[in-house]
This record gives structure tokens, sequence and C-alpha cells, in this order.
């Protein structure tokens, strides 16, 4: 079983940066590939990026390609999500995950196998 925490959420003005932490715990790190995905009130959750165990390779939805930087420590067993440009349409609670599966990164929710409770990130008009 893996522990995630996110962290780094706030409000943040249209065209602004914001950085997201996930630390995880109770389980070797470096098994696990790492996906972040947002959910909006009465939207179904959304795959934004996903990166390999190594960090070598990562993957990224249209909406977020080239302004979205997915990384990962795994000395600090976390995952970053750095978010540069933001609109107001990224306006979600994001959450962190992780797959064990030995396959491609992944971005479908229901591939994932353990999940943090979010943090809400909000971008002002």
């Amino acid at each position: 079983q893996v522990q995630l925490v996110e962290s780094g959420g706030g409000l943040v003005q249209a065209g602004g940066s914001l950085g997201l932490s996930c630390a995880a715990s109770g389980h070797t790190f470096t098994s696990y590939n790492v996906g972040w995905f947002r959910q909006a009130p009465g939207k179904e959750r959304e795959f934004v990026a996903a990166i390999g165990r190594s960090g070598r390779s990562t993957y990224y939805a249209d909406s977020v390609k080239g302004r979205f930087t997915i990384s990962r420590d795994n000395a600090k067993n976390t995952a970053y999500l750095q978010m540069n440009s933001l609109k107001p349409e990224d306006t979600s609670n994001y959450y962190c995950a992780v797959d064990a599966s030995p396959w491609t990164l992944r971005s479908k929710a229901s591939e994932y196998d353990f999940w943090g409770q979010g943090t809400q990130v909000t971008v002002s008009s």
C-alpha cells in the first residue's frame, strides 16, 4: 500500500504559475509510475500527466502540453507538477496517483492503484 499526500494548491491569476507536490510513503516509490489527474465539480476525473519509474518518460494531455511539466525525485519519494501559463479552465481539484503495472504510461483513472486526497487549484481571470 502507498500513501500519497498532495500539496501546493492555491489561488493564482490567469497566466501565473503554481507547483504541486505529491509525497509518497509506505512502499518503494520506484515501483510505480505516477500520474496527475484533475476533477472539477460535476465533471469526470481528467488525465493531466504521467511519468515513468525512472523519470525519463513522460506523457501529457493535449490540454496541458507545453504548459505543465511533470517530474519526480525518487530519492525524496516525491513527484511534482509544475504548472505555467495557467488558465481559468485549469481550475480543479488535482490528484496524484500511482500505477504498479509494467505497461506504458496510462491515462485512465481506473488503471491507477492508489490515490491522494487532492489539492485545490483555482485560477482567476
